[in-house]
């Protein structure tokens, strides 16, 4: 068990499936031409990587259609067709990227295993964006991390209109007046309210709006007429206007104010950055009313690891109620669930040595170890029994005559199972990063389970078989002084 503090954890191992992606954000601002010449460059040097087969560009995907933003599918080679794994090619696309300044780029699929996602949550929006931009500035010190990206929305250029209600009080002009007039020139009507041009198939809207040019003067927007007590009134008159920056939006989570942040794992485990990260002196001084919560992958593992010991308690109290019931004695089951120890060991060694991380397969792996471990013990502990039962041999000739004679199917069981399992370990065939380490998982827990019950559970026999005899004559001793 001591072991588990040298293994990487993790929720699921990343995959490779041939396929990845690169997203792609601009400034608040930018124009379609501008995104445009920044993915077509981002798309030359992505069709210029090794292992790359062909890529999709698209702008403003999506029902909610943004200008400042891209993406791009890159479908890679077949795994046998290339040399690089997926995520080495990814690591060089992120090494590429760096020389494109002015935007964010975000590089992966949408998989388990890529992303570390952590939300920082308050309802003070200025510390909450302070204290985000302090985390993040912690974690571009973690080595071999990728690209981090905020959902902290950047600041655009807005116009800003703050009205003098004393002045347009006294020339009659209402706070209404004032949208209805801004909302018309720069944006149009409501559609509800656009008149129409009805055509033999069809209506045509009419909007009506200022020229492009003129909705970005202010000087044009401050000449704007609204209505008054005594006519139309210049909109300087009544207001002031000004240029401004604001959130292009803002996120709830809970009902507070949140900040996201995607780290990209960059083939590093979730534990270990997730443990840098609450180390850094900026998660750990977190200012007051903000808070951490995890999210995604995160989220996910402590939940597995927080309920893993409960499932594993369940099934081994299961197995044991089911041996006491097959053996009608309380303490011999005791000695065939003494296996199970020995095999966590084996699979520990094994993920070390193959550099696999305690993660949802390796989890599933051990659980699958209990019932082939304890059927060999079974094989054991009931031949010995038997023999001292029905044969009337002592007990040290009894376990040593089930050794001989069981060993044999206890190491063909072994055997067939671990053959069954290599293809698998070895990654032959398609993606095997999830079946992986739980072939591995159970391939080191047989060997050792195998080579070490032969000699432990004959052992702890022993012991309970003399634990049993002495409360027997203890029992007698009081029964017949009572």
């Amino acid at each position: 068990l001591g072991l588990i503090a040298f293994l990487p954890s993790g929720f699921i191992p990343p995959g490779d499936v041939s396929r990845t992606g690169i997203s792609i954000e601009l400034m608040p601002g930018s124009t379609l031409e501008d995104t445009e010449a920044v993915m077509r460059r981002v798309t030359t040097l992505a069709k210029e990587t090794e292992g790359v087969q062909d890529v999709l560009a698209s702008i403003a995907a999506g029902s909610a259609g943004d200008a400042r933003k891209a993406n791009l599918s890159i479908n890679l080679f077949p795994r046998d067709e290339r040399d690089v794994t997926q995520q080495e090619i990814e690591n060089v696309l992120r090494e590429k990227l760096k020389a494109i300044p002015g935007a964010r780029f975000g590089v992966g699929g949408e998989g388990n295993g890529e992303k570390l996602q952590l939300i920082l949550a308050g309802n003070d929006s200025d510390v909450l964006q302070k204290a985000a931009r302090d985390v993040v500035d912690g974690i571009r010190t973690i080595n071999g991390i990728g690209n981090i990206i905020s959902s902290a929305s950047l600041l655009r250029p807005e116009i800003i209109v703050k009205p003098d209600f004393a002045r347009a009080a006294e020339m009659g002009v209402t706070t209404e007046s004032i949208n209805q007039t801004l909302r018309v020139a720069t944006a149009g009507d409501y559609e509800i309210s656009l008149a129409r041009m009805n055509l033999p198939d069809r209506q045509v809207y009419i909007r009506v709006q200022l020229p492009e040019d003129a909705r970005t003067d202010l000087e044009s927007i401050r000449q704007l007429r609204v209505p008054g007590r005594e006519g139309p009134v210049p909109l300087s008159s009544v207001a002031d206007v000004a240029l401004g920056s604001g959130p292009a939006q803002i996120d709830r989570y809970d009902r507070q104010r949140n900040v996201m942040l995607n780290v990209e794992l960059g083939g590093r485990t979730l534990g270990e950055v997730m443990n840098e990260v609450k180390k850094l002196p900026a998660m750990q001084n977190l200012p007051a009313g903000i808070t951490q919560r995890a999210a995604g992958d995160s989220e996910f593992m402590e939940e597995l690891f927080g309920s893993f010991a409960i499932a594993m308690l369940t099934g081994i109290l299961c197995v044991y109620f089911v041996l006491v019931l097959l053996f009608h004695d309380f303490l011999f089951p005791i000695t065939i669930l003494t296996a199970l120890p020995l095999s966590i060991g084996g699979a520990f060694i094994a993920l070390i040595l193959t550099n696999n991380g305690f993660s949802l397969p390796s989890l599933i792996g051990l659980l699958m170890l209990m019932g082939i471990v304890c059927k060999n013990s079974i094989l054991l502990v009931d031949y010995a029994i038997i023999a001292m039962k029905e044969q009337g041999l002592n007990e040290f000739d009894s376990l040593i005559d089930a050794c001989h004679k069981r060993a044999r199917p206890i190491i063909m069981t072994t055997l067939a199972m671990g053959a069954g399992m290599l293809p698998v370990a070895m990654g032959f065939g398609a993606d095997t990063s999830f079946r992986s380490p739980m072939a591995i998982s159970v391939i080191g827990g047989l060997i050792t389970s195998t080579a070490l019950s032969l000699v432990v559970v004959p052992v702890i026999f022993t012991y309970v078989s003399q634990a049993e005899r002495w409360m027997e004559r203890k029992w007698k001793r009081a029964t017949h002084e009572g």
